[in-house]
């Protein structure tokens, strides 16, 4: 209910609203009438100075101006003013002025004149008073009279409520059918509220759940993991913390689409979900796009540790039926009251990095807390380190090849190499993880120059000279002065090969120095080889770029060929740069094509070739 003031204020409110529409109506209708009556004095001034001589103009002038009709009157003979005079007037009297009226005479003569509204003026100042008296009048009035209302329905209501009050009080076997008022409005405005409370709830509810819960697997996010932890670990003697990485989501992403990479990361959820049932007041939260966590209250290591071999367990039986490399690698660490949230979190990668470097979806607990200092804080790089130069040493190395199709008989595409990395008993690493490891312990460079090698070495001894192959480098790599040298003396060893070879740089890594990327492209094209800007239209590319480095492919990034069906802002943007492209004889490549509404779009926007699952998988050469 509202307040008398607020009442008083919202009617004088709506009061001056209405003034201000009859206002701005009468000033227009003033102004109106004012011109109208200017107009008619044009003859009457007409007719007075030709019944006049010449010679007194002045006169006739000073006696029609004195009459006060007119708020500025001008007698002139060609150029010279014989007569001028105008009446000084109020502020508001000027808003309601006119343009003054022209009237030629007789003889070269010319008056000027603009007739008076101050009778204008006092009426709608009147007007103004008394319309602006009266409403404040009706407001007041008004509210008091709702005051009055609104008082006497909250009485009556009072007194309904202290009789139902009585009757339960005193027991009465009988239910009262007495009704102290009939207010069907009340009822009305009762169930409203009600309703209004019951939508802001669903509403809260429907915000809460997109603010803490993850779409894909309904889990808790990261924001509600934080908050469990912080709120309930000091009432917890002791448990542990479980992080499961889902290492193949990446690639899963790049070569069998997004759609499979959540259902890949929806069957990864389901897993942990089966396995953290038995585990009393376990909770499982999604972190991250691939990262889960289970905190187990109440559990030692030991039973936590039987939780992660059957975690593995359901990992390798999900692989063998997804035909995937890995699915998901987990670290364990215990925990007491006085760990806090980031040193656990810490320890937790550690020991993920740690089960990478063993077997295929392996698990690792780490239970040494001083790990995070002194020398045995960089244990699981140090382990990653070793892992690393024993694969460089031993060229265990792996190369499968996903096609590019042509949408055109005479367009040359290529098949892009990839990499698989084994440890030593030849089980297969995780890629992204042994990339992003390689290029954090700056072993990237040799990485790059081992698949450069084995590619090179795997066209030879297979005689595929008739076939063209791309290969990944690395941003860093490409400016590497030592990698250059060794690369362009490797190609020129074996032209024959070089020319079917095409190298893939990311458009990123291309702009980190644009002159030593112009270096490395003319170098490979000076060998035979060719380039391809991949991720393309991630950065901010300008023509020039094309004009300084002259790539031979373009591969857009998949933020615009997924759902390019759908999409009408991305096909305008992808048939801008085709055509720019072919412009200057650059092939565009699409990646990440999944589907075939996606595959017949890019194809009526011209693009030169596809890639990507519904294309074709990643296959041994």
């Amino acid at each position: 209910m509202f307040t008398y003031s607020q009442i008083i204020t919202r009617n004088i409110g709506y009061a001056l609203l209405f003034n201000l529409v009859i206002l701005v109506i009468t000033f227009f209708l003033s102004q109106q009438q004012i011109a109208t009556k200017q107009s008619q004095q044009a003859t009457t001034l007409a007719l007075v100075f030709k019944q006049s001589a010449d010679t007194t103009y002045e006169q006739v002038a000073q006696s029609i101006f004195q009459s006060g009709q007119y708020q500025s009157l001008k007698v002139s003979f060609n150029k010279d003013i014989i007569f001028h005079k105008a009446s000084n007037v109020s502020i508001l009297a000027s808003i309601f002025s006119i343009e003054p009226s022209v009237q030629s005479l007789p003889n070269n003569y010319r008056i000027e004149y603009r007739v008076s509204s101050s009778n204008t003026v006092n009426f709608f100042y009147s007007l103004l008073i008394a319309i602006l008296v009266c409403s404040i009048f009706i407001a007041l009035l008004a509210g008091k009279l709702s005051i009055n209302r609104y008082g006497e329905i909250i009485k009556r209501v009072n007194q309904q409520i202290s009789h139902d009050l009585k009757h339960v009080i005193n027991a009465e076997g009988e239910k009262s059918h007495s009704v102290l008022f009939d207010l069907p409005e009340l009822d009305a405005g009762i169930n409203e509220i009600k309703r209004q409370i019951s939508s802001h709830l669903d509403e809260t509810k429907a915000l809460e759940t997109d603010a803490y819960v993850d779409h894909l697997t309904q889990l808790e996010n990261r924001t509600r993991f934080v908050q469990f932890f912080e709120a309930n670990h000091q009432n917890i003697e002791f448990g542990v913390l479980s992080i499961t990485r889902c290492s193949e989501l990446q690639t899963i992403n790049q070569i069998h689409g997004y759609h499979e990479g959540d259902n890949y990361i929806a069957k990864v959820a389901e897993i942990i979900k089966h396995n953290i049932g038995p585990h009393k007041g376990a909770k499982i939260f999604r972190l991250n796009s691939s990262d889960f966590a289970c905190i187990m209250p109440n559990t030692t290591i030991k039973e936590a540790e039987t939780f992660a071999d059957n975690l593995s367990g359901r990992f390798n039986d999900f692989q063998l039926s997804s035909d995937l490399d890995s699915v998901a690698y987990t670290g364990l660490v215990p925990f007491s009251k006085s760990n806090p949230l980031g040193e656990l979190l810490a320890l937790a990668d550690t020991a993920i990095s740690v089960a990478q470097t063993q077997q295929i979806n392996a698990w690792y607990a780490q239970t040494d807390t001083d790990i995070l200092s002194g020398d045995s804080a960089s244990y699981g790089n140090q382990n990653w380190r070793q892992e690393i130069e024993s694969v460089i040493e031993n060229q265990r190395v792996t190369l499968l090849v996903q096609h590019i199709k042509p949408n055109t008989r005479t367009t040359k595409v290529y098949g892009e190499f990839l990499a698989r990395f084994l440890n030593a008993n030849n089980d297969m690493l995780p890629t992204v993880s042994f990339i992003a490891m390689a290029e954090k312990l700056d072993k990237i460079v040799d990485v790059d120059r081992m698949i450069v090698e084995q590619a090179m070495t795997l066209i030879s001894q297979k005689n595929l000279l008739d076939q063209h192959f791309g290969i990944n480098i690395s941003p860093r790599t490409i400016h590497d002065e030592h990698f250059l040298i060794w690369l362009e003396r490797r190609l020129l060893r074996d032209p024959k090969i070089s020319a079917n070879l095409v190298f893939e740089i990311s458009e990123f890594g291309l702009q980190q120095n644009i002159k030593s990327s112009k270096r490395f492209i003319d170098m490979l094209h000076r060998a035979g080889a060719r380039v391809t800007v991949e991720r393309f239209g991630v950065g901010l590319t300008s023509f020039k770029f094309f004009r300084d480095l002259k790539p031979d492919f373009i591969k857009m990034d998949s933020t615009y060929t997924r759902d390019i069906d759908e999409d009408k802002n991305n096909q305008y943007f992808l048939r801008l740069m085709i055509d720019l492209a072919h412009r200057l004889s650059i092939t565009v490549l699409a990646e990440s094509v999944e589907s075939q509404e996606e595959k017949f779009t890019l194809e009526k926007l011209f693009i030169d070739g596809c890639q990507g699952y519904y294309i074709g998988k990643p296959e041994k050469i």
